[in-house]
């Protein structure tokens, strides 16, 4: 297990970069714990993978250092790095037994034949194949071999980190859950530092006690999942985690007001905005009220999602999703109430401090 410690840490495909668009990584300086369970969340080319090998040493990053508890890594290779890393597809070798597979990693390093058994009998009961320990890993099915996968890189008890990069692309909806669910037990039991690379938003937050969400080859934010979804600091947060996305609006600013075309909007305080050449008013659709009192809007549509409704409406203009529940009743004449606690303003993208 290790802390990972990115310092600085920029990457791009060309030896000529120059500007910051040229970088397929733009600037990481972050620190992240010692048995942490992180998420890199975000569209793809947004980074997350190139970040990922980085820290594996599959890439060698073009600026920066990268240290495993306080120890450079930087210029190590792969196996000298202690790292287990699973994969979008199943790596296994099929003709050998579901033993054998897990059995491998160890006796590769030379460890006695009755550690191997006993590491090998607890991490198949982890990941429940212990009835089938002895069958060919030829024959089983996709979700049977990413579990082999994931065992190979719990087994040993040495590694500094395991790295998921989309391991559960290949497997249908339901044992995702399953497997998520059990990945997230698997990371209380043995404690290891796991990095889980995603774009489905229910996979991070499912898993991960910390999710570092990647925009344009940056981290804008790194937090629990209720930091995202209560506080989102950069607009990207707030679009991508949700269904649906926050509402973002163009604002003007009146003292402790927001301006959205002819409406005047109360906020919690006085937004510090400095000189930005942007603003905007973000809430998500659940804070925003259906009723027959405050602000106008034109409804166009209602989804009924189950136990919710969505309503997609126009609020000066601009497009606006409302969250209500089934049996609430869209009024003839709808209007609209924002709560004030809940809304942010953003000055080129990032959420500004409110003062009291």
């Amino acid at each position: 297990m290790a802390r990972i410690n990115l310092n600085h840490i920029r990457h791009a495909y060309s030896a000529k970069a120059a500007a910051a668009g040229d970088y397929a990584l733009k600037e990481v300086n972050h620190a992240w714990e010692d048995g942490g369970a992180y998420a890199l969340l975000g569209p793809s080319g947004c980074g997350k993978t190139t970040l990922l090998n980085i820290i594996s040493g599959l890439l060698h990053p073009y600026e920066g250092r990268i240290e495993f508890d306080g120890r450079d890594v930087t210029d190590l290779p792969t196996e000298q790095r202690n790292i287990a890393q699973v994969f979008q597809f199943p790596v296994i070798y099929d003709t050998m037994t579901v033993y054998d597979n897990l059995a491998f990693p160890l006796r590769n390093r030379g460890v006695a034949e009755t550690e191997v058994k006993t590491r090998v009998e607890h991490i198949l009961d982890m990941i429940d194949l212990a009835p089938m320990a002895r069958r060919k890993a030829q024959g089983l099915t996709a979700d049977q071999k990413q579990k082999i996968s994931l065992g190979r890189g719990l087994v040993r008890n040495d590694v500094s980190a395991i790295l998921f990069d989309e391991p559960l692309t290949v497997i249908d909806p339901h044992m995702k859950w399953v497997l998520r669910s059990q990945l997230k037990r698997l990371h209380r039991q043995s404690g290891f530092t796991m990095v889980y690379v995603t774009h489905d938003q229910t996979e991070a937050l499912t898993f991960a006690d910390k999710v570092v969400v990647m925009h344009d080859g940056q981290i804008v934010q790194i937090g629990s999942p209720a930091d995202l979804f209560e506080r989102p600091m950069h607009t990207f947060v707030g679009y991508f985690i949700g269904s649906p996305g926050m509402n973002v609006m163009p604002a003007r600013l009146e003292g402790a007001s927001a301006l959205v075309g002819g409406q005047a909007i109360q906020l919690s305080g006085r937004p510090r905005a400095g000189e930005a050449t942007s603003l905007e008013l973000g809430i998500r659709p659940e804070f925003v009220k259906l009723d027959t009192a405050g602000m106008p809007i034109q409804v166009s549509k209602v989804e009924d999602i189950g136990r919710q409704k969505i309503v997609r409406a126009l609020f000066e203009g601009h497009p606006l999703a409302i969250v209500v529940s089934e049996d609430e009743a869209i009024p003839a004449d709808p209007r609209v109430t924002f709560d004030p606690s809940a809304i942010g303003i953003y000055a080129n993208s990032w959420r500004t401090e409110m003062e009291a």
